[in-house]
């Protein structure tokens, strides 16, 4: 963003009252582009749609669960329906801000948001995808959502295919596993327990909605057909729903089809995000053993 800032005057940069010790220097690079609109999220989504309408490109940043929630209606009516580019930046998605409970919870924002029309959707699983991703984001100039958590490096060797990017690929695969942003370094971490695994998985991470299976995934899931999806937010609008439509579409049936997903609150208890995986089944022993029921048998 503070390269972004020095490259492009057309950005601004809009917080919801949040950043400390984090946005100072971006501050100081953007001077009178950079606003802290206080905690007023539908304003501020109003207020950047307005900039957007006289040439300038918005970032409006808070917690996920405030920019995607309070502010839905602005966004839709405001920012989507008329092409604008304003993009939402929520951090902590998924259960990222576990024991603050549901209210900081973001497990419906895929569903809220990649249906808007003209509207894209970003979910980097790895931390080093981030800055390609806002500069892709600046150069479309079109409405987005960017979904941040915590995540590792990229594995060597992926290759980006279509919205998707495919990070593990064995010769003799026969499962395809779609995992959802960060929770693919809980894929990852299962296949670590397992070499016999790890020789069978496919491990392919959803980056950018709308969904587009090129024809290189489509031969790579024949190929290893039966399929897990993994991803911190609830079944209904989710990646495993849309990908669902994606491969019937195509013509593409799976030998086997799991859902691993967020499961809300079964237990009414909140806890830390690894916690919330834990009772959902998105944690590295719970993919693993997810995984050993679709391996077909010796």
């Amino acid at each position: 963003m503070e390269q972004l800032a020095v490259e492009d005057d057309s950005i601004v940069f809009i917080t919801g009252d949040l950043g400390y010790n984090a946005l100072e220097n971006l501050q100081a690079k953007l001077g009178k582009r950079f606003i802290n609109a206080g905690v007023a999220e539908q304003n501020m989504v109003g207020v950047a749609a307005g900039f957007a309408h006289k040439g300038y490109k918005v970032f409006c940043y808070s917690i996920a669960p405030f920019i995607v929630y309070r502010c839905l209606e602005q966004f839709r009516n405001d920012v989507c329906f008329n092409n604008l580019p304003v993009f939402l930046v929520g951090n902590g998605g998924g259960y990222g801000y576990g024991i603050m409970g549901s209210s900081h919870h973001t497990i419906e924002d895929i569903a809220c948001l990649s249906g808007q029309q003209n509207a894209n959707v970003w979910v980097p699983a790895f931390s080093d995808e981030v800055e390609q991703i806002v500069r892709q984001i600046s150069t479309d100039a079109r409405p987005a959502y960017l979904r941040l958590g915590a995540g590792k490096t990229t594995p060597e060797n992926s290759i980006a295919s279509g919205s998707f990017k495919i990070i593990h690929k064995p010769e003799n695969a026969d499962i395809t596993v779609f995992a959802l942003g960060p929770i693919a370094n809980n894929v990852l971490s299962a296949l670590a327990l397992s070499e016999e695994l790890s020789a069978k998985v496919n491990v392919v991470t959803a980056l950018h909605f709308p969904l587009h299976i090129t024809d290189e995934l489509a031969e790579l899931i024949k190929n290893a057909p039966a399929i897990l999806v993994a991803e911190e937010h609830i079944s209904t609008g989710g990646l495993a729903q849309q990908l669902s439509v994606q491969l019937l579409e195509k013509g593409i049936l799976p030998r086997a089809f799991k859902s691993l997903k967020a499961e809300g609150y079964p237990n009414a208890r909140y806890g830390s995000q690894s916690y919330h995986q834990k009772i959902s089944g998105l944690d590295p022993d719970s993919i693993l053993a997810h995984l050993g029921q679709l391996m077909i048998p010796a």
